[in-house]
């Protein structure tokens, strides 16, 4: 119970586990929870199984807790996005 009152967002499992120590604090405090812009990278945390995704006009507005990829370092983001999927996230520039 003392746990939860000190934790803002719930960090599913297979999420926390690939996070360093200082990311998680960071999140948990909800300092994860950035302004996301169009175009940012995000993971849902009620859903990560669909992958990364990125923000898309409105959809800003009505965000839930998500992990954004401004939240954690890059090397930790490449692990995300290599458990998780990146059919959602932005498509790179040619």
């Amino acid at each position: 119970m003392k746990d939860e009152e000190n934790t803002d967002c719930e960090i599913p499992d297979q999420v926390l586990k690939l996070l360093s120590e200082e990311e998680v604090a960071r999140v948990s405090a909800g300092q994860g929870e950035l302004r996301l812009n169009d175009g940012d990278e995000y993971i849902d945390l009620a859903a990560p199984n669909n992958g990364v995704r990125s923000v898309h006009g409105a959809l800003q507005q009505t965000m839930g807790k998500v992990l954004s990829r401004k939240a954690v370092s890059a090397a930790t983001w490449e692990k995300l996005a290599a458990r998780f999927g990146t059919r959602f996230a932005t498509k790179a520039r040619k």
